[in-house]
């Protein structure tokens, strides 16, 4: 069986004459379940944030987001996913880098 995971996050499998099959989507988390992991994101994107010494309009500027984006993760109101997941690592581990990088793309 192949499968893949499509940008939308549903898995389908490729089947022999190259159609895709949805298949089934797990039962998701409980609400409670949900609920912690937006916090443990919530603190996450707080603590990089602060990390940064940089209040969240200037830490929105500099990664390039609204800063209803920012105030959203730091609220525990949305989850960083994809890309911004990764920025945030990146910040997290070498800001100067990241803030570097960012900065040359203008």
């Amino acid at each position: 069986m192949r499968v893949r995971l499509k940008a939308d996050g549903r898995l389908v499998e490729i089947l022999a004459d190259g159609q895709e099959r949805i298949l089934p989507q797990p039962v998701t988390e409980p609400a409670a379940a949900v609920a912690v992991g937006r916090t443990a994101d919530a603190t996450y994107a707080r603590r990089v944030r602060s990390q940064t010494r940089l209040t969240q309009a200037e830490f929105a500027a500099r990664i390039g987001v609204p800063i209803e984006t920012v105030r959203n993760w730091e609220q525990g109101k949305r989850t960083p996913r994809g890309p911004a997941r990764a920025l945030l690592k990146l910040l997290d581990h070498a800001p100067d880098v990241a803030f570097s990088v960012l900065s040359s793309q203008k």
